[in-house]
């Protein structure tokens, strides 16, 4: 495999998912200032998932024998003005982060990198179920919006434990 727009892209991605780490962090911390305890849990794995991505993109290339790029982020927003707004900013970052994964599969297709395409497929089918869920929580925020603890019982009924995902890509570092 060759320097392709596939690597390239999945470089580029690399800082989309860090950045995308560290906006959750943001989100976090922003609810955790705000005593809403379950919210801040909630986004603090997102942003270990997401960080968990960036992993598995630098394990892919480094078994690919590709050049891998650890790229500086962009600065993540930290000013909310209520608790519907962070929630309301990451169902759009799952949006963004969905179309870009699509065009690194397209890309990997085009450049007959069957092995980048095939190792995007875990993506595609992860995004969906991250705007599925980013979805349902903005409804739910939105509805709590005067009465934030209710959003808060949501997260508390709601939660699940979730398993390791046995299909998804090893990440560079193991299980950090």
């Amino acid at each position: 495999m060759s320097q392709s727009k596939f690597v390239s892209a999945l470089n580029e991605q690399i800082a989309y998912e860090f950045g995308a780490s560290q906006q959750y962090i943001a989100v976090a911390v922003h609810y955790d200032d705000e005593t809403l305890p379950r919210l801040a849990a909630f986004f603090y794995r997102q942003a270990v998932e997401e960080r968990n991505h960036a992993m598995m993109m630098v394990q892919y290339l480094l078994d690919a024998g590709e050049p891998v790029t650890i790229p500086a982020v962009e600065a993540p927003k930290c000013g909310f003005a209520d608790t519907v707004e962070p929630v309301a900013l990451a169902l759009a970052q799952e949006r963004r982060v969905t179309g870009q994964i699509n065009a690194l599969a397209a890309a990997a297709r085009e450049g007959g990198d069957y092995a980048g395409e095939q190792f995007m497929q875990w993506f595609i089918k992860e995004q969906v179920e991250e705007v599925s869920s980013m979805s349902d929580l903005l409804k739910v925020v939105e509805r709590a919006r005067d009465n934030p603890l209710l959003a808060e019982e949501y997260l508390a009924r709601e939660a699940t434990g979730e398993a390791a995902d046995a299909t998804a890509p090893a990440a560079a570092g193991g299980a950090l």
